[in-house]
């Protein structure tokens, strides 16, 4: 804001005017402007902090699964929302056998927590897949979480009964599952292995996190 002073003259009082202060204006701006700039910096990672990671985003996505080539007892693991999936050739004869092992099955019908562990009705079979060659299965143990093992072999087996049929042994607290991923009685486990949404798209890839391509 510019001002004026007063000078005595013979003709009586004179105003000059007096050049405004350019410093404190342009400090001012400066201010203003830094100010702005600061806010710009302040919301744009909050903005940015709205908006869902690549991973995050990436996470529930459905995940082809490759099978060619499967040899029969040949295991492969596919990882679907940060789990591990397993695909597994069965032969004809595990899959004939699998019905012997109902009696000593925690859940051979598969019935219990079925919209969480069999969310597909046509899977709730003795056998839990699609396909009966391939049995489809999220390789975490109901119990705590842990990885369990591929124990296919039958036969005695140390942590394993003499009559082990073959299929899955649990290293961290000894539950086991048969080759449907179906637990056995009296085991930490309580709930046989998830078998996730799935579906084929051709005889050589499966499709892990859809029932059918979109």
């Amino acid at each position: 804001m510019s001002s004026a002073d007063q000078l005595a003259t013979p003709h009586g009082p004179a105003f000059v005017e007096r050049p405004a202060d350019t410093t404190r204006r342009n400090l001012l701006i400066a201010s203003c402007a830094a100010g702005g700039v600061a806010g710009v910096a302040v919301i744009t990672p909050l903005l940015g902090s709205f908006e869902p990671s690549e991973k995050a985003k990436a996470a529930g996505a459905p995940v082809e699964a490759d099978i060619s080539g499967m040899a029969i007892g040949e295991l492969r693991t596919f990882e679907w929302r940060g789990k591990p999936v397993w695909v597994v050739r069965r032969s004809k004869e595990m899959v004939d056998e699998l019905k012997k092992n109902d009696p000593a099955l925690a859940d051979p019908e598969s019935k219990r927590n079925q919209s969480d562990l069999t969310p597909m009705p046509a899977v709730r079979n003795e056998w839990r897949s699609l396909k009966p060659e391939y049995l489809v299965a999220v390789g975490v143990c109901t119990h705590l979480g842990c990885s369990p093992s591929a124990r296919f072999a039958p036969g005695a087996q140390p942590s394993l009964p003499d009559d082990w049929p073959g299929g899955f042994l649990c290293p961290c607290h000894g539950s086991t599952f048969d080759l449907a991923g179906r637990v056995y009685k009296n085991k930490p486990a309580p709930d046989n292995l998830p078998v996730p949404p799935y579906s084929f798209l051709s005889d050589s890839k499966i499709l892990i996190g859809e029932e059918t391509k979109a």
